[in-house]
């Protein structure tokens, strides 16, 4: 019961961090480009430039276990074997890649909007957990994409009245189609992790799994470290600091936040998926989208437009009906199982 009890705190725990980095992430990102931030690849770059905080928590866990056993006994500095670690670095790759599409779509698209986008990302997520870990699909979970399918085109209807001043419409398509890229890209990645939790070969413990994460980042960073290194990022940094309309301090206050919250997001993210499953990352990612609606027309005085309502609305049913599904064939499976339980008590 402990550990039933241990692991469901630590699910919850999770799932707040993941909330938080959901729903504070598209802010700060949004406002770096609103107040003078002009470099995407940075603000690719700083989606995981905080992956060395995960050191100082893997550290500790080594020291603890070095207390733990015997003085004569090694204690391994990384639990991680090469198997996983190509898979980390494979999946590191693409969420560089996918931190790009998602700050374009940050720089061009209002939050209210890109958030809503970002709802297809359950879509996406239910389709790869299907083909790469045999989810399987009931008719509220194909209900919940045919929604939230639909949401994203009501948004693809109405993109002129949305438009941020100065923008021109070509500029904002492509943060359009760029967003969905990365909703697409992070339907990949959610599933694909935990894959590599199943095909391990090895223990999955927790300090496993923040191992992966370190290695995710650390490549995902190195991805947009190119990036920045060729667009000269590197070099612009000083210099978009003393432009940037908030002062030369905030904009490095915004800058070292956005790596902070980031980094509780993708630590939410492995945790949610370790302690819970890829489809609920998903969830979650979901239904946090309201919370970040009401705080982007609250801090950015967004219009929230009809279409956004009823994208919204869409994005929020597909989301209960996704939901109410997993309920019920959760259900189904523990009185199933108990039923096969009581059946083998029964024989002689």
């Amino acid at each position: 019961m402990e550990v039933v009890a241990r692991k469901k705190t630590l699910l919850i725990l999770n799932c707040i961090l993941l909330t938080v980095g959901n729903c504070g992430g598209p802010l700060i990102i949004r406002l770096y480009f609103l107040r003078g931030g002009k470099r995407i690849w940075l603000s690719s770059w700083l989606q995981t430039a905080g992956f060395p905080i995960i050191l100082i928590t893997l550290f500790v866990s080594y020291m603890n276990r070095r207390w733990q056993i015997a003085i004569n006994c090694t204690t391994e500095l990384f639990l991680m074997k090469t198997r996983v670690l190509i898979a980390s670095a494979i999946i590191g790759i693409i969420t560089g890649l996918s931190n790009y599409c998602c700050g374009y779509g940050q720089a061009r698209l209002p939050v209210s909007t890109s958030s809503l986008l970002v709802a297809t990302q359950l879509a996406f997520t239910a389709g790869f957990a299907f083909l790469l870990v045999k989810q399987k699909f009931t008719a509220f979970s194909i209900n919940a994409i045919i929604l939230l399918t639909v949401g994203a085109a009501v948004l693809a209807l109405h993109t002129s009245s949305d438009r941020p001043k100065g923008e021109s419409k070509k500029e904002y398509v492509l943060g359009f189609v760029f967003t969905l890229a990365a909703a697409a890209l992070g339907g990949f990645i959610f599933p694909s992790l935990e894959l590599t939790y199943l095909k391990a070969k090895q223990a999955v413990t927790y300090r496993l799994v923040l191992e992966i994460q370190l290695v995710i980042c650390f490549f995902a960073t190195a991805f947009s470290t190119v990036g920045m290194i060729i667009n000269k990022d590197f070099q612009a940094i000083s210099r978009e600091g003393k432009q940037y309309e908030l002062g030369e301090t905030k904009y490095y206050l915004v800058l070292v936040w956005t790596a902070i919250i980031l980094q509780g997001f993708f630590l939410g993210i492995v945790g949610v998926i370790f302690y819970g499953s890829s489809l609920l990352a998903g969830i979650i990612v979901t239904v946090s989208i309201p919370i970040t609606e009401l705080l982007a027309v609250i801090f950015f005085h967004e219009k929230f437009q009809v279409e956004k309502g009823v994208a919204l609305f869409l994005s929020l049913w597909g989301f209960v009906s996704y939901f109410f599904g997993e309920m019920k064939q959760n259900k189904k499976n523990i009185h199933q199982t108990e039923g096969t339980e009581m059946a083998r008590a029964g024989d002689p």
